[in-house]
């Protein structure tokens, strides 16, 4: 698993730690979505790999993820190691080639290569099966999505087989839509899926290329591409146990403010867009001992998530409410994302905010109000946003 990022984007919330590490859905961290998928998949013995403000997802990792030694199952984080000389990754392919010696280890005949930090279901054994069935050296994950968009992902054109990857662009400006819809093409969710062998030639020739930016999208794919060695398997066919019509599906990108505020928004309509209560394909998380949500002095929440340890005593709609989060009387909570331990004092406001953990507002404080006095003093986003870093202090 590919867990190495800044995550710039998603700034201030990766002040302080990797963009996996970030908590979504109230009680979740991002990459425990990616870890349940293969976990419930039977893909049971997954490295982590970090590098940039790892502590925190380190050690969620290393607290929450405790597979069954006695099966040699494990989920484990590991740091960049600099095996190849001192230098950190220079690229996610080179992240695993530094990294070959846990494929050495294991001698697997199939890797997966996952990212660490999308929103969404998948049961990855039945990806495995195409990627079986077809002997390709790689298989790589694809979602349509608008023309419009395509700048953002990597672009794969399908071959008349619906298959064979004819070509992999990635984040192109003005790439050829699908032949069934030409203002769709197909994005790469990042997930891929190698035959051990073709893993291993693709990097050793990647690394020997100096012309090379020594990336999964924009070196390793291409290359296998043109070798006629890569297939593609359209994510829309893939279904999991207590789905809905509504969220199969579902991926979602969250590394920009505005795509991680709407995906919070898209689990607390009546009908979710995506399922966060799906028995049947769970996602795993450890939240802690926390004495249930509470509601007094008049108190109420709407069309919310509230967690576990919360203390509601104003007004909460459409949010989302991580763990420990206290809101004061005659406080107005309106389609915000609250993290751990936020404190909303008495008669504050907090409207289309995202406040990471720790953040007081002090009584009588507005944020969401004035935008103006919003954009001197917060990270305002381009769709508007505000999101306040870990601690921040509000006026």
């Amino acid at each position: 698993m590919l867990a190495g990022g800044e995550g710039k984007r998603l700034m201030p919330l990766t002040a302080d730690r990797a963009k996996p590490a970030v908590t979504f859905g109230g009680t979740y961290r991002l990459v425990d979505f990616v870890l349940s998928n293969l976990v419930n998949g039977d893909i049971l013995r997954i490295c982590v790999l970090t590098q940039y403000k790892s502590h925190s997802l380190d050690r969620h990792i290393t607290t929450t993820w405790r597979m069954s030694s006695l099966l040699g199952n494990y989920v484990t984080p590991v740091p960049a190691q600099q095996r190849l000389g001192p230098r950190w990754y220079l690229g996610s392919a080179d992240a695993i080639l530094q990294s070959l010696n846990l494929i050495y280890d294991e001698r697997p005949e199939y890797v997966a290569v996952f990212g660490a930090d999308h929103v969404y279901r998948m049961d990855p054994r039945q990806m495995l099966a195409q990627h079986i069935e077809s002997g390709a050296g790689v298989t790589v994950a694809g979602i349509r999505v608008p023309r419009s968009e395509s700048s953002a992902f990597g672009v794969i054109t399908p071959g008349s087989d619906g298959r064979t990857v004819e070509r992999f662009l990635e984040k192109p400006a003005d790439p050829p839509g699908l032949a069934d819809d030409p203002e769709c093409v197909f994005a790469s969710m990042g997930n891929y899926l190698f035959t051990t062998k073709a893993l291993i030639e693709a990097l050793q020739r990647d690394a020997e290329d100096e012309n090379s930016v020594h990336d999964m999208g924009g070196s390793i794919l291409p290359q296998l591409t043109e070798r006629g060695e890569a297939h593609l398997y359209d994510f829309s066919s893939n279904h999991v146990p207590g789905e809905t019509s509504r969220d199969q599906g579902y991926w979602r990108d969250v590394g920009t403010l505005d795509a991680y505020y709407d995906a919070h928004m898209d689990l607390i309509a009546e009908r979710p867009a995506f399922n966060l209560y799906n028995r049947q394909w769970p996602v795993y998380t450890h939240s802690g001992q926390l004495s249930p949500a509470r509601f007094n002095a008049g108190g109420m929440a709407s069309e919310s998530i509230i967690s576990a340890g919360c203390l509601i005593r104003g007004q909460v709609t459409r949010s989302v409410l991580s763990p420990g989060v206290v809101v004061d009387p005659g406080a107005v909570v309106q389609g915000s994302v609250l993290h751990d331990n936020v404190h909303v004092g008495r008669g504050a406001v907090v409207r289309g905010a995202v406040l990471d953990k720790n953040v007081e507002v002090p009584p009588g404080a507005t944020i969401g109000v004035n935008p103006e006095r919003d954009a001197a003093l917060y990270t305002v986003s381009k769709g508007g946003v505000i999101a306040l870093g870990k601690g921040q202090r509000v006026p």
